[in-house]
């Protein structure tokens, strides 16, 4: 399958890499008020922004590994594994120095900050799980009913 520069395929699909990562992004967004309020609720008004950066910095790192692996997939498999490995040490070391460069702040607490990154990344990973295809039919989401319903009739006289 030949891709464009946006991680959508000719044939309209896109990246499943991207695909997931999209979905990541989108889980963590509708979680955001709750992990706010539940931050608010434990470590008072410091635990908002904690949280709020904690997030923020779980959602670069889904959109920025997808966008490795998409990027370089394209390209070769040798380039892809080296990008991925130095993509993680990339974005471990962007979490790091975040929290390093935040440490030290009055207006944020570290705790809620910590927190929301390491049950942010385990949760809406788990979660995920649930909507992964563990197939190569399907890489990436699982097919919605509509999706499966056109992929069973085969192509449509139309596109041929």
């Amino acid at each position: 399958m030949s891709r464009t520069a946006e991680g959508i395929g000719v044939d309209g699909f896109v990246d499943p890499e991207v695909a997931v990562s999209r979905d990541l992004v989108r889980r963590g967004l509708i979680v955001a008020p709750i992990l706010v309020l539940i931050a608010l609720a434990l470590w008072g008004w410091k635990g908002a922004p904690g949280a709020l950066i904690g997030l923020l910095l779980v959602l670069v790192n889904f959109a920025l590994s997808a966008a490795i692996i998409s990027t370089t997939a394209r390209i070769s498999l040798s380039l892809m594994m080296g990008a991925v490995l130095g993509g993680y040490l990339l974005r471990l070391s962007i979490i790091f120095l975040a929290v390093f460069a935040l440490r030290n702040m009055e207006w944020l607490s570290l705790e809620a900050l910590g927190a929301t990154v390491i049950v942010t990344h385990l949760g809406l990973l788990f979660w995920e799980m649930k909507f992964v295809a563990m197939s190569l039919a399907f890489p990436g989401l699982k097919p919605n009913a509509q999706q499966s319903r056109g992929l069973a009739q085969g192509p449509s006289p139309d596109n041929e």
